[in-house]
């Protein structure tokens, strides 16, 4: 497998550091691959930027932080802001309109998804919104099968909330399915 570097950015509270996680230990635990995850965030917990860094691998990783990235998600003006130049050539940039207008042209496929309006239309609860993220990026991917992801959601959400993470997973691969061309 090719070496896939990936960067999620948003703000607190949208869950980019927890889609991060699932997908570095679906990686690891059940695709036989190596995967380091990073994060950082601005000090407000709610609100405030973060970055999530997944590297994802079938060899040994030897650093852990992303420089230029293959997959890079935007999810908030401000992280499109800072980051959207970062992509590497030939890589995906992946937005959400309801939160990110694209201002700059880079060498790389930009994806707008709207996700948050899907969400809400077709779930109600923006809980699930970077679940939602997440099915789109494996749609676009495949960098892990979305049974893997499952099975991570199993041991990490409460069995209670597992129907609403699948629907928002499914909903998010047939967004990001209707990109994949």
């Amino acid at each position: 497998m090719e070496r896939l570097r990936l960067v999620f950015s948003g703000s607190g509270g949208q869950g980019v550091i927890t889609a991060a996680i699932i997908l570095a230990e679906a990686a690891v635990l059940h695709e036989n691959l190596l995967a380091t995850q990073t994060q950082t965030y601005g000090p407000e917990a709610r609100g405030g930027a973060t970055r999530s860094d997944v590297i994802i691998a079938d060899s040994e990783i030897y650093f852990p932080k992303v420089i230029q990235p293959n997959v890079l998600v935007c999810l908030t003006q401000e992280a499109y802001m800072k980051f959207y130049d970062i992509v590497r050539p030939g890589g995906l940039l992946i937005t959400d309109p309801r939160h990110v207008t694209i201002l700059q042209t880079v060498d790389s496929r930009q994806i707008e998804i709207p996700m948050h309006a899907a969400v809400m239309d077709n779930i109600g609860d923006l809980l699930v919104y970077n679940i939602c993220m997440l099915g789109a990026l494996l749609a676009l991917t495949q960098v892990v099968s979305i049974d893997s992801v499952i099975k991570v959601l199993e041991t990490r959400m409460p069995p209670s909330s597992l129907p609403m993470n699948r629907r928002a997973m499914d909903l998010g691969i047939a967004l990001g399915a209707k990109h994949n061309v």
